[in-house]
């Protein structure tokens, strides 16, 4: 989700360079009694431990018997070590299978206190990513919502989003009295994103309906550019529209006349559905550990049509919405 790690052995599960060693000095112990017994003669030259790696050279001057013994003194310890890896690679595997990186996030915005506000102000909102351990994390904007990829049709992936909506009352302005209230609410429905070049160039394109209050439906659309810069850095620009159906439109820019009679300054407006509006949207993203990272971005935004025209933007408000954010990420595994 959208809707990054090791994957670590319990010491208990793994098998160590020494323990094999001594299957190996044991196998060889008997080894070289069983040709003493068969009068052979078996000479063992020079043994080292590397690592986990085992290096070993001998001549043998003996009998048939004792060389045959010699042989399955090579062969026992390989086999031993190709097991021991091979239960280590299983349970690399399982762990990874039931391990989740998941991305928490808290961000600070100045921007306008509702849409199509002149006031500025601060808020605070949280963020949230996971993806299996193993699975390549794909780059993000700033204003994606929270989403999980459940296809990938194509090269289009496909899936659930979930977001956030600001509310508006005349506690924020004064010359909304007489208004009626539009209260924050969750949005929900589905996005699909597309990548024509892998990790880099970016289609995406969210649809989300509120979840109560009648606030109508949202389309958001965006093309964005990540450019990494070193080891650390992550650049990423592009542009943005958005559309919304006439319920949307009413509850955050339309005046009924009886709302302008109570305002008195305010004339009475019908919002209709359609493009809301246009931007740009910039960020950059800093890598300080595997744990942590820290992003500063920029979402510019201006209302257009109906959106532009209404009174509460054109006359006590403006047109061009700029939010500027800081968000801090904290990064760690979870095991199921």
């Amino acid at each position: 989700m959208k809707l990054q790690g090791c994957c670590n052995v319990s010491p208990a599960k793994r098998q160590p360079s020494t323990a094999i060693a001594s299957q190996v000095f044991s196998v060889f112990g008997a080894a070289g009694r069983a040709s003493n017994a068969a009068g052979g003669e078996l000479s063992v030259n020079r043994f080292r431990l590397s690592g986990m790696g085992v290096g070993r050279v001998f001549s043998v001057k003996t009998s048939f018997f004792a060389r045959f013994l010699a042989l399955a003194a090579m062969v026992l310890p390989a086999a031993s070590m190709i097991t021991a890896f091979s239960a280590l690679a299983q349970e690399a595997a399982k762990s990874a299978s039931n391990t989740w990186v998941v991305t928490l996030g808290g961000t600070v915005e100045y921007g306008p206190s509702y849409e199509g506000s002149k006031h500025l102000s601060f808020s605070g909102m949280p963020s949230f990513d996971f993806h299996r351990l193993g699975e390549t994390p794909e780059y993000s904007a700033p204003d994606d919502n929270i989403d999980y990829s459940l296809f990938d049709v194509g090269g289009i992936e496909a899936g659930p989003v979930v977001g956030l909506r600001g509310g508006r009352s005349a506690f924020d302005d004064s010359d909304l009295n007489g208004l009626h209230r539009v209260h924050w609410n969750f949005d929900a429905g589905a996005f699909a994103q597309y990548w024509p070049m892998e990790n880099q160039l970016r289609l995406r394109a969210e649809m989300r309906q509120a979840l109560w209050g009648g606030d109508g439906l949202l389309a958001d659309l965006s093309l964005d550019w990540f450019q990494p810069v070193g080891d650390r850095w992550l650049l990423s620009a592009g542009p943005r529209m958005s559309l919304a159906n006439s319920t949307y439109m009413r509850n955050n820019f339309g005046i009924s006349e009886s709302e302008a009679a109570k305002n008195g300054h305010l004339d009475a407006f019908d919002a209709n559905g359609g493009l809301k509006s246009v931007g740009f949207t910039v960020a950059a993203t800093y890598t300080i550990s595997p744990a942590w990272s820290v992003q500063v971005y920029n979402k510019y935004n201006r209302l257009v049509s109906d959106a532009a025209d209404s009174p509460i933007t054109s006359q006590i408000g403006s047109p061009n919405q700029n939010i500027i954010g800081f968000t801090l990420n904290r990064t760690f595994d979870v095991r199921f």
